[in-house]
């Protein structure tokens, strides 16, 4: 990678990027009544990705995905119409331009774009049908060439990039990466050269910058081997401006878009639409979340129904181990960890140890929620299980890496040793019911408390909030939702257990819970990390 395209730099001057956590995405395209391509497959790209998606029509395409049947295109005045209906509105963080057609289409869009450009403007010129025709006359081909100097990015396939140089279409690797540069260079623009077009099993693509000796962004991977591709162009070139709009950061964009568009195609053959070239599956990522909420649902429905467990306030298993910790609960609510946190007077030292040694303990927490998922007996929980693993791995490297002195050596305190070696033993050779058990308190009392404090500091939060990233990761609903699913998993467990089994569960997880109070204590009782410098 090279340090030619800083994060927000854009050839040409123009407002600078400023990155927004849900940014409002305008595409200029036609439309695909089957859902696949054009301005369908933008606004799912779009929702997919975290923006908000708006629309200008500048065709209505009849199309399927056997082909296209026709091609209706509206008065311009009807486009110029809906474009100043958005801009005389809306705030625009990011356009991505796709089918055109004309010159009298493309000088409507130019004029519109000149007058309300956009942080991030990515074009992706439509100019090659499928069976290889042209789809542009040659005045409309050098109207699309005049616009490429404001765009921020171009996404041509390598049929288009010989159409712009007015070139032979590339026939390898490094001609088409030579083609992509001189596009860049003559246009001052970024250029995504894409390989999908050549012979061979790998399928490489790059980001390539004005001026450059070198890719911006470089990689290759096998090719997928199906017949539903129809819309990748579309999706790809929208994929990369929603997730320039939200990062300011063109290479970690395109490197994440071609990631996640790999996944929708890798899974564009469960969607079973049409009889042609089939679209992609722009929800792919969205389906498990979907079937995670349905089935938390209803085995919550169930939760209590069994007569054996033991009913809490609402009839669950659950609910009566939690009536039966009020004591542990009420130490860690009272005690010094919970309230100089919400205060926001914690000693930055103490908070540092805290959190060294909770990298520590998550990284054996995640080796016990990964055996748990190994000795699972359905294929759900194992499922959930390994989440949970893989998420304690990403956690920590997210959050907790960024704030805590890796320059010194840490080791384990005797409270932190004590209780992952319970949960490791625990999670590894008892019943399984038990193991279940034990791991609990980590996910119910993290977004207890998490909820507690949300409610007690009213600024956390506030950029000011010394803390406030922590606290809002275990008050995230996301975080909440886990911790739901895996009281519903403990109580689906219990019903099927004997009594004996439930009182060994009993048993897991009020010790856990008593560790867990002490691990929030360890760090205020000692006042402080006791780590050895690393000599780096």
């Amino acid at each position: 990678m090279t340090t030619t395209d800083t994060p927000c730099s854009r050839p040409e001057t123009g407002p600078a990027i400023t990155p927004r956590r849900v940014p409002r995405v305008l595409s200029i395209a036609g439309t695909d009544p089957t859902g696949g391509a054009g301005q369908q497959a933008d606004l799912k790209t779009i929702t997919a990705l975290g923006g908000y998606g708006m629309s200008a029509i500048t065709a209505v395409v009849a199309q399927n995905t056997r082909g296209v049947h026709s091609i209706h295109v509206p008065p311009l005045e009807v486009l110029t119409a809906q474009l100043d209906a958005v801009s005389d509105d809306v705030t625009v963080d990011a356009v991505k331009i796709g089918m055109l057609g004309s010159v009298p289409v493309i000088h409507t869009v130019k004029k519109w774009l000149t007058a309300n450009r956009p942080p991030v403007v990515v074009l992706d010129p439509v100019m090659i049908a499928t069976a290889g025709g042209r789809l542009l006359d040659d005045d409309a081909e050098s109207a699309m060439r005049d616009m490429l100097h404001l765009a921020d990015l171009v996404t041509p396939n390598l049929p288009e990039l010989a159409v712009l140089l007015d070139v032979e279409e590339a026939t390898s690797w490094m001609q088409a990466l030579s083609q992509g540069q001189q596009l860049a260079d003559t246009y001052q623009v970024r250029v995504l050269v894409k390989g999908g077009h050549l012979a061979g099993d790998h399928t490489p693509d790059a980001l390539v910058t004005p001026g450059a000796t070198t890719p911006a962004f470089q990689a290759s991977a096998p090719k997928i081997h199906t017949r539903n591709t129809h819309g990748t162009g579309c999706t790809l070139s929208t994929a990369v401006a929603v997730l320039a709009a939200r990062t300011g950061d063109w290479v970690a964009s395109v490197a994440v878009a071609r990631s996640w568009l790999r996944e929708a195609i890798q899974q564009a053959d469960l969607l079973d639409v049409g009889g042609g070239n089939g679209p992609v599956h722009h929800g792919h990522h969205l389906a498990d979340l979907v079937d995670r909420m349905v089935q938390t649902q209803a085995l919550t429905q169930g939760v209590g129904s069994d007569a054996a467990t033991d009913a809490g306030h609402d009839g669950s298993f659950t609910q009566s181990l939690w009536d039966q910790t009020v004591d542990v609960r009420d130490r860690i609510q009272k005690g010094a960890f919970v309230t100089s946190l919400a205060e926001g007077s914690m000693p930055h030292a103490v908070f540092l140890d805290y959190l060294a040694q909770d990298l520590l303990y998550l990284q054996d927490y995640s080796v016990a929620l990964a055996q748990l998922a190994v000795r699972a007996p359905e294929e759900q929980w194992r499922a959930f299980l390994a989440e949970g693993a893989a998420g304690c791995a990403r956690e920590t490297a997210q959050l907790h890496t960024t704030l805590v002195d890796t320059r010194a050596e840490v080791s384990a305190s005797r409270v932190t040793s004590e209780y992952t070696e319970f949960l490791l033993a625990t999670t590894q050779s008892r019943d399984w019911a038990v193991g279940v058990a034990a791991v609990l308190p980590c996910y119910w009392l993290y977004a207890w408390i998490g909820e507690q404090l949300a409610q007690q500091a009213p600024g956390v939060s506030a950029a000011e909030h010394p803390y406030a990233a922590w606290i809002s990761a275990y008050s995230d609903p996301v975080f909440t939702d886990a911790a739901q699913r895996a009281r519903v998993l403990v109580d689906h467990v219990a019903r099927g257990v004997s009594p004996q089994v439930q009182e060994q569960m009993r048993t897991a997880f009020h010790r856990a819970c008593e560790l867990e109070e002490q691990f929030f204590r360890d760090p205020c009782d000692r006042g402080g990390p006791s780590r050895e410098p690393s000599g780096t």
